[in-house]
């Protein structure tokens, strides 16, 4: 099995980690462009502290997969998609494990909802700091489907990530699930950025600005799911909350 990677950021390193785990080395490959693996050669890359060597290959020399996972910068979807041709077959499903709630649809838009799994990660703590990826909970990739996401699309990619060794969640309301992660970025993520502290130093002292800017952030998120005809309330901003609690408190979103 061949799973390629379109982004080498936190999340690209930590499925990387899982399915070399799993599977070896040979079974996942880093897919970039011919400049970025030139300036990248060189990089040593290690996940929690212990040294790893991924595959990095150009579209061309990476050639077909079995699956595709998207894990960019919303600001790189464009890029990525740009070097995915050379990658799909004609039963590659595509994974996108980006946060938001419009991924699938832009990828959708390039390649046709027959390939694409709905999906988000969730749960994790990871980190990248410039090669070093440091977590200490994995979390896991919750996928459903669409009304126009194939059946049949959507087993080979539970299939295909669960021999890969990825941590797995199917879930029955995909798109719920996504907006109750939207609702958990938009708030913990702008706050660690904007007030300069990890995740502890937001949810720390619930009297404090930063928390309750985190709930005000949180409500805006809820409105607009609503007026997306995905009901939420404030449960999920509880729930969110809980979850950040359980993270490593020390830790900071990539934002």
């Amino acid at each position: 099995m061949r799973i390629a990677i379109v982004g080498k950021g936190a999340l690209g390193l930590l499925y990387a980690d899982a399915v070399c785990s799993e599977l070896g080395r040979d079974a996942v490959v880093f897919v970039m462009d011919a400049a970025r693996l030139a300036r990248h050669a060189k990089d040593a890359y290690t996940v929690n502290g212990q040294p790893r060597d991924f595959a990095d290959a150009t579209p061309e020399r990476a050639g077909k997969a079995d699956l595709v996972i998207v894990a960019t910068k919303a600001t790189g979807l464009s890029a990525a998609l740009d070097l995915m041709g050379p990658l799909l077959r004609d039963d590659t499903p595509i994974v996108s494990v980006l946060n938001g709630v419009r991924s699938e649809e832009v990828i959708a838009g390039r390649f046709g909802w027959e390939r694409v799994v709905p999906c988000v990660a969730r749960g994790m703590d990871a980190a990248r700091y410039g090669c070093d990826l440091s977590y200490t909970k994995p979390g896991a990739l919750h996928v459903g489907r669409f009304e126009r996401t194939p059946a049949a699309t959507f087993e080979r990619a539970r299939e295909l990530m669960g021999r890969a060794g990825i941590p797995l969640v199917a879930e029955n309301d995909i798109r719920r699930t996504m907006w109750e992660k939207f609702v958990l970025n938009v708030g913990i993520n702008q706050c660690c950025a904007v007030y300069g502290l990890p995740y502890g130093g937001i949810l720390g002292d619930q009297a404090a600005e930063p928390f309750r800017m985190l709930v005000a952030a949180m409500r805006e998120v809820v409105a607009l799911a609503r007026a997306e005809g995905v009901e939420l309330d404030d449960h999920v901003i509880n729930v969110s909350i809980e979850l950040e609690l359980g993270l490593d408190q020390g830790s900071t979103p990539s934002m």
